[in-house]
């Protein structure tokens, strides 16, 4: 996906902020959507990708407010914070709390575009990341019963006899089981099996047991 496909958010109580942002945004091809209120974004926002910039001192919802509402309700935008140089201490206790970055006002063109194509490069490698941890949870959902638990075994280092002795059936058939595991998860070599099996949640089995 072209990055410049994803809208990029403005939230600022201040029109001529708004205006401004939006046209240099524009300029640099990117889709825009601006509001004048926290508030506003969060009777809107959905999933769709981009990052957001936030003013942090904006009436009703500031923009550490908004940032801790966008967490509550697991939304993964990422956040810049736009701050005035007497708020830095604000903007450091936002990027602990996990916005990406902060522009002071007056912000640099550059430094804020630099930023605006970070975000969106995180959200979209973050994305990609979910989206391919729900696929290979998907295909480890078709395993049968006997095929998770050799899964499980195999995931915790243990060689074929000791899977076979654990489970009480013969080498050949974990052998046959390890084979599904392959086709059914498409892995192509046992470490990517393996990261499949932890992207997918499953919990390896030692020796003991546990």
């Amino acid at each position: 996906m072209n990055l410049n496909d994803e809208p990029v958010l403005i939230v600022d109580d201040d029109e001529s902020v708004r205006d401004s942002l939006r046209a240099l945004l524009l300029s640099a091809g990117y889709r825009v959507r601006a509001f004048a209120s926290a508030k506003a974004v969060l009777e809107t926002i959905d999933d769709e990708g981009g990052c957001l910039i936030a003013d942090i001192r904006m009436p009703d919802m500031d923009g550490l407010e908004l940032q801790s509402e966008l967490v509550r309700r697991g939304c993964k935008l990422p956040v810049i914070i736009v701050t005035g140089h007497g708020d830095v201490p604000l903007a450091v206790r936002a990027m602990q709390a996990g916005a990406i970055d902060f522009i002071e006002k007056p912000y640099n063109d550059d430094a804020l575009l630099v930023s605006v194509k970070r975000g969106l490069e995180q959200h979209r490698l973050t994305s990609e990341t979910e989206r391919e941890r729900e696929t290979r949870a998907d295909l480890v959902k078709t395993l049968t019963p006997r095929e998770r638990e050799v899964l499980e075994h195999v995931i915790g280092g243990m060689p074929n006899k000791l899977v076979a002795f654990e489970l009480g059936i013969s080498p050949r058939t974990v052998e046959i089981h390890r084979a599904h595991l392959m086709e059914k998860t498409q892995a192509g070599s046992l470490p990517e099996l393996v990261r499949i099996a932890f992207a997918a949640g499953v919990v390896p089995k030692s020796v003991d047991g546990k």
